[in-house]
């Protein structure tokens, strides 16, 4: 076996590894609309929003990445008395993969941060937030609940984003257990004095951050291979894995052991949340047994992936897996998504201004009226999405002996086809959840129905999309051909 595919055997090996992630949590909100005019009160564009979105950042994205990678992640964290703080915790909820353990105190702020979008334009970004220390009963809550988990944990993260919750003495008290359970701890620092992780297994700082907490030169390898090392003998830690952004990132250990891993991003469309999923690959990697190596090679490969979406995104466990494939197999892009990954590469789309469409069908046996009917739903829109009825989903459609052709087989074929750009299966009837879920522009289906009659088109129109009807080839169908294939 090659190198890549033992990494992507290693992906494998994360499902449903126990990782505890102690940090701050966050509520990202995203406000999206268009500016058509300058406001008559100032010299400032006038947003007209259109649609709002809300997720989990800071820490609470480290627990969201962990969930893609198949992990099983326990969250300890702090939140305020508030309507922000009930949504972090509402939010936490609608991931079945993530056991929360919110401590609430009081007296403080949860943390918002606000993103404002005109069209693929961020325009302004407010924050609401505490970032005081905890008051000392939440500290102790916090030791206490954190601490009675790390025995059960494969590793530990400490998503430090500066907002109170790993303030001293709560980093020193955890790594202190987690050493005494040979438990290994992955911290995304922030501030000045890293000394405070003493104990820990792996830092993982920016460039920016790691010239902050050194004062050194790091514009280059032997500045940021110099730098890592101070950190590693100053505040006694196991490695420090820098990321340089565009340069890649850079492992260094305290056995003198030095890897450089360049980028593997082919696209930069958002930074933000790429850390967090850097410290998550890692912990669910060193959870899995792996090696510090191995985690930084999965987490390299992920923060690639990351930076190519929108927000702060995550990598899931098959996207991984194809990047890896894809560098070892010199094969392009995956087109065949899961639901979630799907909704991700959507949402990149739209924001460069690419119209999506959507169709659906068996295609099972494809044959003339399948190539017409796809090529005329490319032709009305800039990316099309192809949603693929299941094996279960096609046999009660079609009766037992059908489908002719397994899932996999039949979205391969699809995958093949220049005109189509994602394939997406779905295993119920119809295709209306995922339509809601991918919410396209452009809605495609056969001359055969009317709009009234199109599964999902009132929800396409109602969110500003088009229906089209496309002309169908004569006596195509996958019924007649099996029909004439068994002398009838």
């Amino acid at each position: 076996m090659t190198e890549l595919s033992v990494l992507a055997d290693r992906v494998a090996g994360l499902k449903d590894k126990p990782v505890l992630c102690v940090g701050d949590a966050m509520l990202d909100r995203f406000i999206y609309g268009a500016v058509e005019r300058i406001s008559p009160e100032a010299p400032i564009p006038v947003l007209r929003i259109e649609r709002e979105a809300a997720m989990l950042g800071g820490a609470g994205n480290v627990v969201r990445n962990l969930v893609a990678l198949g992990a099983v992640p326990t969250f300890v964290a702090v939140v305020g008395d508030d309507d922000a703080g009930r949504e972090v915790g509402r939010l936490l909820g609608d991931h079945a993969g993530i056991d929360p353990c919110l401590v609430v105190e009081s007296q403080r702020q949860t943390t918002i941060k606000t993103r404002f979008f005109a069209s693929a334009q961020q325009l302004l970004r407010a924050d609401r937030e505490t970032s005081q220390a905890l008051a000392a009963t939440s500290v102790r809550q916090v030791l206490d609940r954190a601490g009675t988990l790390i025995g059960r944990s494969g590793a530990v993260v400490l998503s430090d984003y500066g907002k109170g919750v790993l303030s001293v003495p709560v980093p020193a008290e955890l790594i202190k257990v987690a050493k005494e359970c040979g438990v290994p701890v992955v911290v995304d620092p922030k501030g000045t004095d890293y000394s405070r992780y003493r104990g820990a297994t792996v830092l993982t700082p920016n460039r920016k951050e790691l010239f902050e907490a050194t004062g050194m030169n790091v514009a280059d390898d032997a500045g940021i291979v110099a730098a890592c090392r101070h950190l590693i003998t100053s505040c006694g830690v196991g490695a420090v894995l820098a990321t340089r952004s565009q340069d890649g990132m850079t492992l260094v250990t305290d056995d003198g052991q030095v890897h450089h891993l360049p980028a593997q991003a082919r696209e930069v469309f958002d930074v933000s949340g790429a850390g967090d999923t850097v410290v998550a690959t890692l912990a669910a990697v060193l959870a899995a047994g792996g090696s510090l190596l191995d985690g930084a090679r999965l987490a390299n490969v992920a923060a690639g992936i990351v930076v190519a979406k929108v927000g702060t995104a995550v990598a899931y466990a098959d996207e991984v897996v194809a990047a890896l494939h894809h560098d070892d197999l010199c094969l392009g892009e995956t087109k065949v998504l899961g639901w979630e990954g799907a909704r991700d590469q959507v949402e990149i789309w739209r924001r460069k201004g690419e119209s999506v469409g959507f169709t659906n069908g068996c295609f099972d046996l494809l044959h003339p009226g399948h190539i017409s009917l796809l090529t005329q739903a490319r032709a009305a829109c800039d990316r099309l999405v192809v949603g693929l009825n299941s094996d279960a989903s096609v046999a009660r459609l079609k009766g037992p002996t059908r489908p002719v052709q397994s899932e996999a087989a039949r979205a391969t074929v699809l995958a093949s086809l220049s005109m189509v750009d994602m394939v997406v299966i779905f295993g119920e009837d119809t295709p209306l959840e995922l339509i809601r879920h991918l919410r396209p522009d452009v809605l495609v289906k056969g001359a055969d129905y009317t709009v009234a009659t199109v599964v999902g088109a009132d929800d396409v129109i109602g969110w500003g999309g088009r229906v089209v009807l496309a002309n169908l080839v004569e006596g195509q169908s996958t019924t007649n051909t099996i029909k004439k294939m068994n002398g009838k």
